[in-house]
């Protein structure tokens, strides 16, 4: 494990704000619309079309099935980091050729959807969405592989703030902005609109340069070891593949462990962990606040519409400050934000209905989760070897929320028989494992110290 003398210095305030101003800092935000427009399109907004024409719900539930792609996409970020997509590659580079072959691969799929009819033919809107859904999942490895390797650490955070600010107005637009245009022509005009929209990624990724990333010579001296140590060395194309195939499935897993040591166990537990309180908030939130009162208007109006201004707002102050003072002190910071927001909610519940009260809940948790957010991509950022990047963050990402969101299932459980003030203290009590994590990993591996080979 690669440690330097001291942590990143603490940036002065002008350069903390004019990291904002940074090219590829703006790009992000372009690539962040362009990453978030196809999810809704084959999910939520993919399942009202359907149901809005009158197709049967069990077809509509099996359809779900297509956003899957976004939580195996580990299982081909390999041939992300390996293949070169042929002549693009030659072109554009490793990241933005890949990056090119989604948009396209989703906005021709998009416009498929829209030139086919459900009713006649729901074989061919499926296959569709099944390719918009890959595609959507193929672009988030290869945008987030961009994002590691074009900036430096301190820069991350600030990275991901403009990525989520892209993201969350793409949600919006692909979302009410498509169910409007359904409303207002036609499904078909909707979905043609939404894959012209991807013009928007596809003209970013022309326009950014490809990142620089150096020869990392230790990550190929680990391969070649790897391959002697699997005994798929030697001549003839059966090996060559083998040996292909080891370098770009098991050596990025391999690395990492070797690179981290038993301290690698400690930074999985704190990735599957940090984001668990707050995945149970999201999942309960606005059967809570139908629960204990509050209005459909006063939840889409300060929960939904003032609730992504002050995430937003919170994204863009964990950029500016990951900066100025760097990742480790944020990222205790959130750690104990989070679940600590939980809290307030058991406060709400105890008070009820009341909209001063839930604004000031939602200020904390929604400032906090834009802070977390932030940090964290930095934090798993800062984790990769640029030899692995689509691989190794993959993973990461795919950990941040899976146990989560399998955990999440049983909330309602929980909240039936504790209550919500009981629920929302017992699941305040889920963020004490990420903040004994957070201290262990101020002494084991230093968000600040540790190297990422190929780039710090």
């Amino acid at each position: 494990m690669s440690l330097q003398n001291t942590p990143d210095s603490p940036q002065p305030v002008h350069d903390g704000l004019r990291v904002y101003l940074k090219p590829r800092v703006i790009g992000m935000l372009f690539l962040g619309f362009s990453a978030g427009l196809p999810l809704l399109l084959v999910g939520g907004t993919f399942s009202a079309w359907l149901r809005d024409i009158g197709v049967e719900l069990a077809s509509i539930g099996f359809l779900s099935w297509v956003g899957m792609a976004h939580s195996i996409k580990v299982l081909w970020a390999p041939l992300i980091d390996r293949l070169p997509v042929p002549v693009l590659t030659r072109l554009f580079g490793r990241r933005r050729s890949w990056m090119l072959l989604a948009q396209l691969v989703i906005a021709g799929s998009l416009l498929g959807m829209s030139l086919s009819d459900p009713l006649e033919h729901l074989e061919w809107v499926a296959l569709w969405a099944v390719l918009a859904a890959f595609g959507s999942a193929t672009q988030d490895v290869a945008i987030d592989a961009y994002r590691v390797e074009a900036e430096a650490r301190h820069r991350q955070a600030a990275m991901a703030a403009t990525y989520v600010t892209g993201y969350r107005v793409a949600i919006l637009a692909a979302g009410a902005g498509a169910l409007h245009i359904a409303a207002l022509q036609d499904w078909s005009s909707a979905y043609s609109m939404m894959a012209a929209l991807m013009l928007v990624g596809l003209i970013t990724t022309l326009c950014i340069a490809e990142p620089e990333v150096h020869d990392n010579r230790d990550a190929q001296a680990a391969e070649q070891a790897l391959a002697q140590q699997l005994g798929t060395t030697g001549a003839g194309w059966r090996q060559s593949l083998s040996n292909w195939a080891t370098s770009a499935f098991i050596a990025p897993f391999t690395e990492f462990f070797g690179r981290y040591g038993r301290v690698a166990i400690v930074i999985l537990l704190f990735v599957a962990t940090f984001r668990i309180s707050d995945i149970f908030m999201g999942t309960m939130a606005n059967p809570f606040y139908l629960d204990i009162g509050f209005s459909k208007q006063q939840i889409a109006n300060i929960a939904a519409a003032f609730g992504l201004a002050m995430t937003l707002g919170g994204a863009a102050l964990g950029g500016f400050m990951v900066a100025r003072f760097g990742i480790a002190p944020i990222l205790v910071l959130t750690a104990f934000m989070a679940p600590a927001t939980n809290l307030i909610f058991a406060w709400l519940a105890f008070i009820g209905p009341q909209p001063d009260g839930l604004v000031l809940a939602i200020i904390a948790d929604n400032i906090t989760g834009g802070l977390a957010i932030s940090v964290f991509i930095a934090y798993l950022s800062s984790l990769t070897n640029t030899a692995y990047t689509a691989t190794q963050y993959a993973l990461f990402s795919s950990l941040m929320t899976l146990p989560g969101q399998f955990a999440a299932g049983f909330t309602g459980l929980l909240a039936a028989k504790l209550g919500w003030i009981g629920f929302f203290c017992v699941t305040a009590l889920t963020g004490l494992p990420a903040i004994i994590l957070a201290f262990a990993l101020l002494k084991l591996a230093h968000p600040d110290r540790v190297s990422r080979p190929g780039i710090d």
